[in-house]
């Protein structure tokens, strides 16, 4: 079963899918391959999946941005919630702002009333266009009235890796993807962006507690095949995703990284998709930001 990855090598995707994709596919009796295909804000894997055929040897990985992109991209090759059929909801997970140690703030206040100073001269990676680090970062302008510049990358692996060598600034990014390079001093963690506190990181504050009222976003991943996929093909792929990610290795491994295992039904990631559309649109236009 091919697993399109609409993201590169090294972020979260990738992590979280190497965890549980091999019980899943034990339990189904078939190997499940990752196929890398970033770029464009996802929508290049996202074209692939939806043109392929629907018989269950394909599947996807969709996040928050793939519900971005409707309200951002005006001619999408694809129909959003039409072309896929939701296979279920696989993670949550804890987001936060952080900061190259060369950048002199200590927490999101000073970081506003830096970038106001200079604006245009702080940057920002992201893992792609139209993605929720890039959208974070146009919330973060809009509401703080700063001028913090986008770079765009194939991948939250690659984006990392410039923000801690110092070729930018400042990142929207996920906690269990830095939290390593937090710990080893390589980069500072000075908020989060998610409604609550994540377990493991007790101690920074939520956006709204630094200061910046009603800011929130958040990432997650879920699973989906091509429109017309079978219904029974359906029920066999979800129940195999939930009983993979209730797999206790597989719970721990994710829960230690600071991943929420989600594993629920069909329904919960239709539910989550039809959110974000409602969350993001009002935030894009308000951007004024498209990526066409």
């Amino acid at each position: 079963i091919r697993v399109i990855n609409p993201s590169a090598p090294g972020g979260n995707s990738d992590i979280v899918f190497r965890l549980f994709s091999g019980k899943m596919g034990e339990l189904l009796g078939q190997q499940m391959v990752l196929d890398y295909r970033p770029g464009a804000g996802g929508t290049i894997g996202a074209d692939m999946t939806a043109k392929s055929p629907p018989d269950g040897c394909t599947t996807a990985i969709v996040a928050a941005s793939f519900v971005i992109n409707p309200a951002l991209i005006k001619k999408l090759p694809f129909d959003t919630v039409k072309d896929f059929t939701p296979l279920g909801l696989v993670v949550d997970i804890p987001t936060s702002v952080v900061v190259h140690p060369s950048l002199p703030v200590k927490n999101v206040k000073e970081l506003i009333a830096l970038a106001k100073s200079r604006p245009g001269q702080l940057f920002a990676s992201s893992s792609g266009r139209a993605t929720v680090g890039h959208m974070s970062l146009e919330l973060f302008n809009a509401m703080g009235g700063t001028k913090v510049v986008h770079v765009p990358y194939k991948g939250a692996g690659p984006a990392i890796i410039d923000l801690v060598a110092g070729h930018v600034q400042l990142q929207f990014s996920s906690l269990p993807l830095v939290s390593g390079h937090v710990q080893q001093g390589r980069i500072k963690l000075i908020a989060q962006t998610g409604d609550k506190r994540a377990g493991f990181a007790k101690d920074i504050p939520t956006m709204p507690e630094a200061g910046v009222k009603d800011f929130e976003s958040y990432v997650w991943f879920g699973l989906a095949a091509p429109k017309g996929t079978p219904a029974p093909i359906i029920k066999t792929l979800n129940a195999a995703m939930q009983k993979a990610l209730n797999k206790p290795d597989v719970k721990e491994k994710l829960t230690a990284m600071g991943y929420l295992p989600v594993g629920k039904s069909v329904q919960e990631l239709i539910d989550r998709q039809n959110a974000s559309i409602k969350k993001w649109e009002p935030v894009i236009k308000a951007s004024g930001f498209t990526a066409d």
